[in-house]
């Protein structure tokens, strides 16, 4: 059989028909030029709602007026030089990459390789990467608009007024991007994304003298127009793509609607977005808490969301289906659970691509303790994070916020989503071990990461960017960058374009047990199966109780003729002097190759690691892991 057509009947297994019939019928729609018909470029002006119309409509935010918020004005160095670069056209991309795109930023250029989008292209007409261009989401990122608030908090926390220069951005914007043209009107995502941010400065500066019927007729048009987009492209979301961008969508659809009653289509954009946004919960975060996208900051988004989507219900007097709050106090119990207790830091585990889409904080990116504490604050979940709390303020729900909760000694197995934690009280050791249902991020089935006194020595390689040479996509995002085996070169499944992998590695069986002595998991995964389909990895963890020692059995069944099993570590320079492994194949001790490669800890930034890389062509290795020097 050609090797296309077994990809595409594995790509159709995996994905499904509903997936498959779809994208091929989007792709065909697209490609003749129909598509565009259902997003008209340039219509017409239209005042929808009026500013005196929207001041009197009833619905309320999660305050009414900066007037009203209740939070202690702390200002620091930090907020003013955080406002001071965006006066000076630095933007921090990423929550890492300070970069300076000028006082006059068109809103069309890729900051990163200098190429401008035209702006008398459809959106249909533009491709999310090329060569040429380069990765979009530098062009995407302000765009955003979550800069906001690093100037609502500095005008909060200052006595400062900002409405004019926020007000100033938001209608550049809307002059240099007409409706349905250009980069900017892409994905619906960020669109989504940039309404919410829109509306909580509407909110914060609704008494602002700054906020003009000029300035609102442009931005209530921009955002009819942005609802109507989403709305109309809601099922590429739902069918194709099916992670967090169809929560965002969805929550926003009903958001729209439920602040924006008076906006032609705003009951059904609110129904239908609700009743969708209850089933993307439901489907998209699993019994456990776990969530289909694995990966940490993803999580971390649909945190973000369900603090928005809850919070304004509950201020409507509106609520969702149970099913939603059940899933959110799993979320927070799970990530509680994977937590460094000192810094907020978890594991930096599956794609992150640098997102926080309302950072109501000065904590650093990596720090999930704000984001955690207003969910649990929202949902009644015990959490008292000391000095984590301004998220809760803004939201407007920090008086619920009065007990603490700490994850007690022990094992936890979450089975949905694959992943088995050892928590003690100066060692975290996170396992994953899962079946893929729904699309993989990252070919990192029985990866390992080990935290010892608040520090990440054994670590997962992270990201880098999404879109880049196929080299430095395969390294971040295959098996390589993770605490795992490969055969050979050969990640656990076959990289397809993009997000695309073939084969998927699924978990045959996975336990995670405890004796006096030691805490033991053993995990058997289908991979490798495009080399061999008998081929399964097994792996054996036994973690001595107090100390920071591990001993790990991995076991190839079916390993092809003469290929090795290459079992590999990661580490950062600071922690090599701490770190003792000793691996054997038999009888016969194996000496590592030691190797300078890379981490991404922050999206778009590489930092020096090593790669400690046991190889043999024997079908079983067993290493030893101490932690010496600490």
């Amino acid at each position: 059989m050609p090797e296309k057509l077994k990809k595409f009947i594995n790509l159709y297994q995996n994905l499904g028909h509903r997936y498959v019939a779809y994208r091929l019928g989007h792709d065909i729609l697209k490609k003749v030029g129909l598509l565009k018909y259902k997003f008209p470029a340039h219509p017409p002006f239209q005042q929808y709602l009026s500013l005196r119309g929207w001041h009197a409509q009833h619905a309320k935010f999660f305050f009414d007026g900066k007037e009203s918020i209740r939070l202690e004005k702390k200002p620091t160095k930090e907020q003013q030089q955080r406002y001071e670069n965006l006066k000076a056209g630095k933007l921090l991309f990423y929550n890492n990459l300070l970069m300076d795109l000028g006082k006059n930023f068109d809103w069309l250029t890729n900051i990163d390789t200098g190429y401008k989008y035209s702006i008398q292209s459809h959106w249909t007409a533009i491709e999310d990467y090329s060569k040429t261009a380069g990765d979009i989401k530098f062009v995407w990122e302000k765009s955003r608009f979550s800069f906001l608030y690093d100037i609502i908090r500095y005008d909060f926390h200052h006595n400062k007024d900002c409405s004019a220069y926020v007000f100033s951005e938001i209608t550049s914007w809307i002059d240099a991007n007409p409706i349905n043209m250009g980069p900017n009107y892409r994905c619906s995502q960020e669109m989504s994304i940039r309404l919410l941010n829109w509306t909580f400065a509407l909110y914060y500066y609704k008494n602002s003298t700054a906020l003009t019927e000029a300035v609102f007729n442009k931005m209530q048009y921009a955002i009819y127009w942005h609802l109507h987009h989403i709305y109309n492209n809601i099922h590429f979301s739902r069918i194709t793509v099916r992670n967090n961008h169809a929560i965002t969508e969805t929550l926003t659809l009903y958001l729209g609607g439920l602040l924006f009653p008076s906006l032609p289509g705003a009951n059904e954009w609110k129904q239908k977005g609700k009743a969708w946004f209850e089933e993307e919960i439901a489907y998209q975060i699993y019994e456990d808490g776990t969530f289909l996208q694995y990966s940490m900051n993803y999580h971390r988004v649909v945190v973000q969301l369900l603090t928005w989507g809850i919070t304004l219900a509950d201020n409507n007097e509106e609520r969702f289906s149970d099913v939603v709050y059940k899933r959110a106090k799993k979320t927070f119990q799970y990530l509680r659970v994977c937590m460094n207790d000192s810094d907020g830091y978890l594991p930096n585990y599956g794609a992150n691509d640098g997102a926080i889409f309302f950072k109501l904080n000065n904590a650093h990116y990596r720090d999930y303790r704000p984001q955690l504490q207003a969910l649990a604050a929202v949902i009644g979940t015990e959490a008292l994070f000391n000095d984590s709390t301004e998220d809760a303020f803004w939201y407007g729900v920090y008086e619920n916020a009065r007990k603490t909760w700490k994850p007690p000694t022990g094992i936890y197995s979450f089975e949905n989503g694959g992943y088995y934690v050892i928590r003690e009280a100066d060692t975290l050791t996170f396992i994953k071990c899962g079946s893929y249902k729904d699309r993989p991020q990252q070919a990192d089935n029985l990866h390992i990461d080990i935290w010892y006194k608040n520090e990440n020595i054994l670590i997962d390689g992270g990201s880098y960017k999404y879109n880049t040479d196929n080299a430095t996509i395969k390294y971040f995002s295959g098996t390589e960058s993770h605490n795992t085996v490969m055969i050979d070169n050969n990640d656990q499944m076959l990289k397809g374009g993009r997000f695309i992998w073939y084969y998927w590695s699924q978990c045959e069986s996975a336990a995670l047990t405890e004796t006096p002595d030691s805490y033991i998991f053993t995990g058997t995964v289908k991979a490798f199966t495009y080399l061999n389909k008998d081929i399964t990895h097994t792996r054996t963890i036994v973690k001595t109780k107090g100390k920071p020692e591990w001993k790990i059995t991995d076991t190839i069944a079916h390993l092809p003729a003469g290929k090795a099993m290459r079992q590999l570590w990661h580490t950062l320079p600071a922690h090599a002097n701490k770190i003792a492994i000793e691996a054997k194949a038999g009888k016969s001790s194996i000496a590592p190759q030691t190797t300078p490669v890379y981490h991404s800890s922050l999206y778009g930034s590489k930092e020096p690691a090593i790669q400690y890389d046991f190889e043999t062509q024997d079908s079983v290795i067993e290493t030893s892991f101490k932690i010496v020097n600490p």
